[in-house]
């Protein structure tokens, strides 16, 4: 009678194939220029009063410079990847983020209004670039079943930069002038193209895009697809009709001292931090509910603060809260739009969802100037409560026939 050792029979045994090291250093790179990018898009926000002063024109004029970066990269950004597609991704990357650190600086020089915005459409050209990249870039570097981690980490740049980018940036412009935080702005990202460069592996180009370009509406996905892609577009144009003017809404409607402005809008970040994290931990595996609390508290919130003028205490509960359910829509967004893509549309649908995005921020703080300068401050957070509710109309309608269909 023989007999063999569980030592010899695992030995025997067909090693399952283990999973590639998180690429952490990559993703983190990847994470830093998204950092930069956001914070570069947004710096006028926080720095109206400032940037309108010392320019001589008005403060909707200063958000504006958000619209005109955002509306760049709506109808540039397909184009450029169309042009570019030969140059391999990392040296593209590391390109842009330099083109875009050229243009922060040649927008801290700017002598006159009309020159800052030329600056601001050169670096929405490299920011639509920016992004179109990236959104796949992750893709590259880890298998599958690492994807939605891979992407986390790479959203988490974003979030950062409204946690850490624009408060300190705002804070920077209080204390030393607006030009200077741009020109600290421009530095920091040339920095930055160096560490991608350092610390970004390489990848190959896109193979599938032009399979994926070439995808037609015979798929079924396509109408959930767009369905997201206009759900992202509204709740962003209702955002930025808003937040793109906070910084006046909070000192004139809400009595929020003018020195303390930086600080809440650190707040903001934080609370927005704190939404990611409930996303990967709370909403993990519950991302459709995540996405229709995260619309029904922001909306709840938005409405307490436009009622709480006089208020302080509860307008900064309510910030706080929108904060934090703010947080969490971007990231659930992606992952319901990952959810609804079928694979031979992903790319395709990456770009549309990217388009959509930013034709929210820029229709939405164009529709917040119009407003501001017509009607007034008081007008705007009911602007983001009324799109929403659209907003999570539609995703309600497209949850309904999906599980409609699968129960057929």
């Amino acid at each position: 009678m023989t007999s063999s050792s569980p030592s010899s029979a695992r030995a025997a045994e067909p090693s399952k194939p283990s999973s590639p090291p998180f690429p952490w250093v990559g993703l983190i790179a990847l994470a830093a220029g998204t950092f930069l990018s956001v914070t570069g898009e947004m710096i006028p926000t926080g720095l109206l009063p400032e940037m309108s002063t010392s320019l001589g024109v008005t403060e909707s004029q200063i958000g504006l410079l958000v619209s005109v970066f955002a509306f760049t990269v709506v109808l540039s950004s397909t184009a450029l990847i169309h042009l570019t597609r030969r140059i391999p991704r990392h040296a593209l990357l590391v390109t842009v983020i330099v083109v875009l650190g050229v243009s922060t600086g040649l927008g801290a020089l700017a002598p006159n209004y009309e020159l800052l915005v030329a600056t601001r459409v050169l670096g929405g050209l490299a920011h639509g670039v920016f992004w179109a990249v990236v959104g796949a870039y992750a893709g590259h570097l880890v298998p599958k079943e690492q994807l939605a981690r891979a992407v986390s980490v790479t959203i988490a740049g974003g979030t950062l930069a409204f946690v850490l980018g624009v408060p300190l940036s705002t804070a920077l412009g209080h204390a030393l002038g607006w030009r200077l935080a741009f020109g600290v702005l421009a530095a920091a990202m040339l920095l930055g193209a160096v560490v991608v460069w350092w610390k970004l592996p390489p990848v190959g180009r896109e193979e599938s895009h032009a399979a994926a370009s070439g995808a037609t509406g015979r798929d079924p996905s396509i109408v959930p697809v767009a369905i997201v892609c206009i759900a992202v577009g509204v709740i962003m144009a209702g955002h930025y009709a808003f937040y793109t003017y906070i910084a006046p809404f909070l000192i004139g409607e809400v009595g929020v001292p003018a020195g303390q402005l930086s600080i809440l809008l650190l707040v903001y970040g934080v609370a927005g931090a704190i939404g990611l994290i409930l996303t990967g931990s709370v909403f993990a595996r519950r991302a459709t509910t995540g996405l229709f609390v995260a619309l029904t508290v922001s909306a709840a919130m938005v409405s307490v603060l436009a009622l709480s003028a006089g208020w302080l205490p509860g307008a900064l509960v309510a910030f706080f809260l929108w904060g934090t359910a703010f947080g969490m829509l971007p990231p659930l967004m992606q992952t319901r739009l990952l959810h609804a893509a079928s694979p031979r549309i992903r790319d395709t649908a990456n770009a549309f969802y990217t388009t959509a995005f930013n034709t929210g921020i820029g229709g939405g703080s164009a529709l917040g100037a119009l407003l501001l300068a017509e009607i007034g401050l008081g007008v705007l957070p009911w602007v983001y409560v009324c799109l929403a509710v659209v907003a999570t109309s539609l995703l309600a309608a497209d949850v309904l026939r999906t599980r409609r269909r699968e129960s057929v």
